[in-house]
C-alpha cells in the first residue's frame, strides 16, 4: 500500500471496541444535483423529484428528495465510519417523517442499541435531523459488525456528469417563447422521418408547414405512419426537383420565411435557393451544427460541417461570418471562435494554420466583425482551459470556445458525428448566408433534432424581420 501524507484514511471499529450507547454521525447538504443523480441511477423517475411544475401542485409544494436518498445517507455513515468497512446490513426499518428539500443539510446520527455476541450483531437508532433541528427520517438498522480490524485509503467516489437532453431541449425551444410560428416551405417531404419532424415543430408553435410534393404520396406516408395532416396546405409537384424550385419561388416572393430539407438531396434544394437572384445576401452560404455537449459547458457551433467542401479562404470569412451573426441571434453577445486545425502553431505544411493566422489578422482589421477569433487551436485546447494552460496558450477563446471553425467539411462533419454518436450531443444545425434560413435534416436524425433546427429557423426568421422588410424582397 502506498500512502503519501496527504492520504486520507478510513479506520472501522470492531465488534468488541464497539459499546452500547456509542454513536456517529455524518452531514450532508442536498442539492439538486444529488436529486437528479439518484434518478438516474436508480430509475426513479417521479415528477415530484424532478418536474418543478407538477411538484408545485402536490402535497409539498415544490420537488423533494427521495426518501431513500436520506436513507442512503445512514447507509453511507454505518459503511465508511462506523461500524465501517467490513459492516454487512441485515435489516433497515425507516420512518420518513417530513420532506428534505434542495438547500437543507442533514445530520445523520447512529446510536449503539444493543449488541449479540454470539453473531457479533448490533442494532442502531438511527436518526436524520434537518437544519432547524427537527427530524426528517428515523429507524432502526441491524447489521453484522466487522471482526478484523482494517485501516485504509478513503476511496473517491465516481463522478457522475449529469446531462439530461430533455431538459436542454426544453430550454432551447424556450427561446422561441413569445414569437408566432412562421411559414415554413417543408420541401418533398416524403418519408416518416422528415413528415414527422415537421408536423412536430408545428405542433410545438414554431412553423405553419407548407408541404410540397407529391401529393399522393404525402399522403400516403402520413396515412403509414398515423400523421393528421387535416388543415395542412400542401403544393402538390410531381418530383423532388420541382419541389426544391417551387419552395425557392415561394421564399423568393415572401410566401415562406423559412426552408425545410425533406426527403431529396441537399444539392438539389441548394441549387434552387442560389437560382434565385432575390434570396442571395452577397455572402456564400453555409451550415452552421448547434450541439450540447454533455461535458461542455455551454452550446457549441460547428462550421461548415455539411455545404462546403474544400472552402478557400475568402470563403471561410462569409463560413466565420455567418456562424458570429447566428450565434449572436441565439444571444451569445461576444462569440469566441476557434479557428481549429491539428496543431496550435503556424506551420506553412498544413494550409489550415496559414489560413486561421491570416483571419484572425483579418478580424483584427475589422474584415471579420462581431466576434473574438484565435487560430490555429487544435481541438483540445480550443475547449479545455486544462489543455490550453498545459501548453501555455494565453488565449480569450481557448477553452471557451462558442464557434469551432474547421478546416474543411470532412474533418467537420466528422467531428460533429462524433460528438453525437460518442459523446452523446443533442445536434440540430441550419443553412445560413441566404435571405431565409434553411433547416438541413438527415434521415438518421431523431423527431427532437428536427425540432430544433426548426427552432433554430424560427429565431433566424424573427431577426430577419427586424433587420430586412420582407417587402423589398
Amino acid at each position: 500500500m502506498n500512502l503519501t501524507p496527504d492520504t486520507e484514511l478510513i479506520e472501522n471499529y470492531v465488534f468488541d471496541e464497539i459499546s452500547i450507547g456509542q454513536s456517529a454521525r455524518l452531514l450532508r447538504a442536498l442539492k439538486l444535483e444529488d436529486i437528479r443523480a439518484f434518478a438516474a441511477v436508480s430509475g426513479d423517475t417521479n415528477p415530484a423529484h424532478l418536474d418543478p411544475e407538477y411538484a408545485n401542485d402536490t402535497l409539498f409544494h415544490g420537488v423533494i428528495a427521495h426518501g431513500m436518498w436520506s436513507g442512503a445517507l445512514i447507509s453511507a455513515l454505518l459503511g465508511t465510519q462506523f461500524p465501517g468497512p467490513g459492516t454487512i446490513y441485515q435489516d433497515q426499518a425507516l420512518h420518513f417523517v417530513k420532506p428534505v428539500r434542495v438547500g437543507d443539510t442533514l445530520t445523520v446520527t447512529v446510536t449503539v442499541t444493543s449488541k449479540n455476541p454470539e453473531n457479533h450483531s448490533i442494532e442502531l437508532d438511527c436518526q436524520v435531523v434537518n437544519q432547524k433541528g427537527i427530524c426528517v427520517l428515523s429507524g432502526t438498522a441491524r447489521v453484522l459488525a466487522p471482526t478484523v480490524k482494517v485501516r485504509l485509503p478513503r476511496v473517491a467516489a465516481p463522478q457522475i456528469q449529469l446531462y439530461d437532453p430533455q431538459i436542454r431541449f426544453k430550454q432551447l425551444l424556450a427561446m422561441g417563447d413569445k414569437l408566432e410560428p412562421v411559414r415554413c416551405a417543408v420541401v418533398h417531404p416524403c418519408d416518416e422521418g422528415s413528415l414527422s419532424g415537421a408536423m412536430d415543430a408545428a405542433r410545438y408553435g414554431l412553423i405553419v408547414p407548407v408541404l410540397i410534393g407529391p401529393e399522393v404520396r404525402i399522403r400516403h406516408v402520413a396515412a403509414e405512419a398515423g400523421i393528421d395532416l387535416t388543415g395542412v396546405e400542401i403544393v402538390n409537384q410531381p418530383h423532388s426537383h420541382a419541389a426544391a424550385e417551387a419552395a425557392a419561388d415561394m421564399a423568393a416572393t415572401g410566401n415562406v420565411e423559412m426552408l425545410m430539407k425533406g426527403s431529396l438531396h441537399t444539392d438539389e434544394l441548394i441549387h434552387a435557393v442560389l437560382s434565385k437572384a432575390v434570396l442571395r445576401t452577397g455572402r456564400r452560404m453555409s451550415h452552421v451544427f448547434r450541439f450540447d455537449v454533455p461535458l461542455y459547458h455551454k452550446p457549441l457551433l460547428i462550421t461548415d460541417a455539411a455545404l462546403n467542401i474544400r472552402p478557400t479562404l475568402e470563403e471561410k470569412i462569409d463560413i466565420i461570418q455567418n456562424a458570429i451573426d447566428f450565434a449572436r441571434v441565439m444571444g451569445v453577445a461576444t462569440p469566441k471562435v476557434a479557428i481549429l486545425s491539428a496543431v496550435e502553431t503556424v506551420n506553412p505544411n498544413i494550409p489550415s494554420t496559414i489560413d486561421a493566422s491570416a483571419l484572425c489578422k483579418m478580424a483584427e482589421r475589422g474584415q471579420i466583425i462581431g466576434g473574438v477569433l484565435d487560430g490555429p487551436l487544435a481541438f483540445d485546447n480550443a475547449i479545455s482551459m486544462h489543455a490550453a494552460q498545459i501548453k501555455h496558450i494565453t488565449s480569450a477563446v481557448a477553452g471557451h470556445a462558442d464557434i469551432l471553425a474547421v478546416p474543411d467539411l470532412e474533418s467537420g462533419n466528422m467531428l460533429a458525428k462524433q460528438l453525437e454518436y460518442l459523446a452523446g450531443a443533442s445536434g440540430s444545425g441550419l443553412v445560413l448566408g441566404a435571405r431565409i434560413p434553411i433547416a438541413l435534416t438527415s434521415r438518421a436524425e431523431g423527431p427532437s433534432n428536427r425540432v430544433a433546427s426548426a427552432l433554430l429557423g424560427l429565431l433566424v426568421a424573427h431577426n430577419a424581420r427586424r433587420s430586412q422588410p420582407r417587402t423589398a424582397w
